[in-house]
């Protein structure tokens, strides 16, 4: 089982990559007995690929590995700061770059950090709407951590987000664990209306 954790923190250390690598985390807890192999893309290295990929239309080896390591994935976990009530366009850009089909079904568990909780809502106006437009599966609960609640610095966070920490990363596990393939439509037998008619009359 492959995660896949995608960060767009800017500075280091980052509060971005720290919320990333607790929800990570607490993912593989939950999937405990089933060794996920987890794999953290730090798009902050990945500026300058990125943006010379929307430039000259094709992505280089090192971000074209990335881009593949996303479409393989068994599910994904995507942290951004807030700019501005949205996602950051680094992370924007990223998502751009790839393969609109490559997140097609895939669960993913979405998250965000900004300064004021103000801001929160910038998951369900921006984040939300961005990976249901990419087809992904997006579980139920999102995560934002604001400055307030890193209580204990950043090395510990206040219960609340500790809560929702685990809400969403045991979602993520449940879709891993669970999800199975579409089922086959049942093929039906076609019935010419006669019959389908004559069935109906009272029988006498």
């Amino acid at each position: 089982m492959k995660l896949v954790v995608v960060t767009a923190g800017l500075t280091q250390p980052s509060s971005t990559r720290l919320l990333a690598d607790r929800l990570a985390e607490a993912a593989v807890r939950r999937l405990a007995g089933h060794e996920p192999d987890v794999r953290v893309i730090e798009l902050r290295e990945l500026a300058g690929d990125v943006a010379n990929a929307f430039v000259t239309g094709f992505p280089n080896a090192r971000l074209r590995a990335e881009l593949d390591a996303v479409t393989e994935a068994d599910g994904l976990v995507a942290v951004t700061p807030i700019f501005s009530g949205s996602y950051s366009g680094l992370f924007k850009s990223f998502f751009d770059v790839l393969d609109n089909t490559a997140l097609a079904g895939k669960p993913v568990l979405v998250a965000a950090t900004g300064g004021t909780a103000r801001h929160s809502l910038a998951l369900e106006h921006a984040l939300r709407p961005l990976f249901a437009y990419l087809r992904a599966v997006v579980v139920p609960t999102a995560v934002y951590a604001a400055a307030e609640d890193w209580g204990g610095g950043q090395d510990a966070f206040t219960d609340g987000l500790g809560e929702r920490v685990e809400r969403a990363a045991g979602e993520l596990a449940d879709l891993l664990l669970h999800r199975a393939p579409a089922a086959a439509e049942p093929v039906r037998e076609v019935v010419p209306f006669e019959e389908q008619l004559a069935a109906l009359r009272p029988k006498r």
